[in-house]
């Protein structure tokens, strides 16, 4: 399995990127929003690839992050969805938006990307909707695997309660710090969701603290 490569840019096109490692040259497919990210070429880049092999076919597919990475893996085991149909859902709504549409039951979103007609796009929701929350809480993976020091504002901390939160609330805070809300915000419609429903596991605590971030009107 070939599960990142480093190298130079060799040649763009419209939807992947060739590069060149060390005198090999690989075709990596990638979504209209991380080929815009790349670097010109001629420049260094480094992706963290999914191998995907068929009867007639291997594939290699590129993303930039670990999170993208297991988004289009997991978007791959909804029937109907193949892995173009998976890097245009991600190209469209980016890693935090396929994230957000999932834990919302948001299927209009995951319907705008090209490709995803209604009945696929609510079988994603419904078929990802209770895995969401444990990909959403791989921020911390993800910079310790890419290098990247979470900054001192991303961190988040203890709140101020009688009683520690529980393990679902704190896993709901730690997906929310990774969609980039504030500690105190987050802390706030953990709280508030889950003194609504006291019972609520992690995935309930996600999507009702989404929907009281949501901007209103």
């Amino acid at each position: 399995m070939i599960g990142k490569l480093s190298g130079r840019i060799d040649y763009k096109a419209t939807d992947h990127v060739l590069i060149d490692v060390r005198g090999v040259g690989y075709i990596v497919y990638c979504s209209d929003r991380t080929l815009a990210s790349l670097p010109p070429v001629g420049q260094a880049c480094a992706l963290f690839t999914d191998l995907v092999v068929r009867e007639d076919l291997m594939q290699l597919f590129g993303f930039q992050t670990l999170v993208e990475k297991e988004w289009h893996r997991l978007l791959m085991s909804v029937q109907g969805v193949g892995a173009k149909a998976a890097l245009a859902i991600q190209g469209t709504l980016g890693a935090d938006g396929v994230s957000r549409a999932i834990a919302l039951g948001d299927w209009n979103a995951v319907k705008a990307a090209k490709g995803i007609g209604p009945k696929i796009a609510q079988r994603v929701v419904l078929d990802l909707k209770d895995k969401a929350p444990s990909v959403m809480a791989m921020g911390g993976t993800v910079a310790e695997a890419t290098g990247d020091a979470m900054a001192e504002a991303d961190v988040i901390e203890p709140i101020s309660m009688a009683a520690p939160p529980s393990s679902a609330q704190a896993d709901a805070l730690s997906a929310l710090g990774n969609l980039g809300y504030g500690p105190s915000d987050a802390a706030a419609a953990v709280a508030q969701a889950a003194g609504e429903d006291p019972q609520a596991e992690t995935p309930a605590l996600i999507r009702a603290a989404l929907k009281l971030l949501a901007p209103k009107g």
